[in-house]
């Protein structure tokens, strides 16, 4: 019988979502694929440091417990197979058990996110994160040089999501941008009974709930917030809407338009996910930050005929 990915929470992640790559890519950027690749076969037998997604990656595999398989990584890299080699080198150096990998030497790899049946995923290049957000998959851009704060709760994953345009659809976002606040506020108050459409990251969060709901003996657990800048009375709609969906989040945050950093300070999350660059380059300070490129706040600027 072939293996199946099937019933798991399946990660897909470039190397430098994993491992601190970012002077190996320096130098890629100042000069060619071909230095790229001699440096890594250099340091083939040298660990790569641990990359912003590590942490999260280590303790997703720790809900696998023996025969039980619930979680799968898998680097999806542009990587060519032989710098390949030192991803996966790294990974068994640093006690991550991760056994697949697809490897596609400066090709775009989310056409692989499919066959996958990827719950999630992650990559420091926003081209691949577009592409993959527009096939229907949940993907962000990491921060690499995001703040870390995994070793506070070695035994719980703490994930954050912003409302709109995340977990939500950006309907209402929309409406802000095109109008202003009070005609949110009315847009929102008049649909507060009617559920927002589901965002690029809906898909994710019903994985992680799927997860905590079969953990099993594992000693790991999930603790979900919502972060927005959401306020009354349009907090009502987002509620009613994780109703709908019989979604229990365990904290909600309705800012209101204040700092969302140090509310993620407090809620010491080991990944936050939005879809604005303001809030994700001020939550890099304080937590691993995926931004989210989609919605009408990261359309591309349409090019001239």
């Amino acid at each position: 019988m072939p293996q199946t990915l099937e019933g798991q929470l399946v990660v897909a992640i470039s190397s430098r979502a994993l491992f601190d790559f970012e002077e190996e890519n320096k130098l890629f950027e100042e000069t060619d694929d071909k230095a790229y690749m001699e440096l890594q076969l250099d340091r083939m037998e040298e660990p790569a440091r641990p990359g912003v997604a590590f942490p999260l990656v280590k303790k997703l595999l720790a809900f696998n417990t023996g025969a039980a398989k619930r979680v799968e990584v898998v680097i999806l890299s542009r990587n060519d197979p032989v710098s390949g080699l030192r991803v996966f080198n790294s990974a068994k150096k640093a006690g991550l058990k991760v056994e697949r990998g697809v490897f596609t030497k400066g090709r775009s790899p989310f056409e692989y996110l499919r066959p996958l049946g990827a719950s999630l995923f992650l990559s420091a290049l926003e081209k691949d994160v577009r592409a993959a957000l527009l096939a229907g998959f949940p993907a962000a851009r990491v921060y690499p040089d995001s703040a870390s704060l995994a070793d506070l709760h070695p035994d719980e994953i703490r994930i954050a999501f912003d409302g709109d345009a995340v977990l939500f659809s950006d309907e209402a976002e929309q409406v802000y941008q095109k109008k202003d606040l009070q005609a949110f506020h009315k847009h929102e108050s008049r649909r507060a009974r009617l559920p927002l459409p589901e965002g690029p990251f809906k898909p994710f969060l019903d994985a992680l709930i799927h997860l905590q709901n079969h953990a099993g003996d594992s000693p790991m657990r999930i603790r979900t917030a919502l972060v927005t800048a959401r306020s009354a009375p349009a907090h009502e709609r987002a509620i009613r809407t994780l109703m709908a969906w019989d979604i229990a989040v365990d904290e909600a945050m309705f800012l209101g338009g204040l700092q969302k950093a140090e509310f993620l300070r407090a809620f010491q999350p080991d990944f936050f996910f939005d879809d604005q660059t303001g809030h994700c380059d001020a939550a890099a300070e304080v937590s691993p930050t995926g931004h989210v490129v989609s919605g009408v706040s990261n359309q591309l600027p349409k090019q001239k005929s």
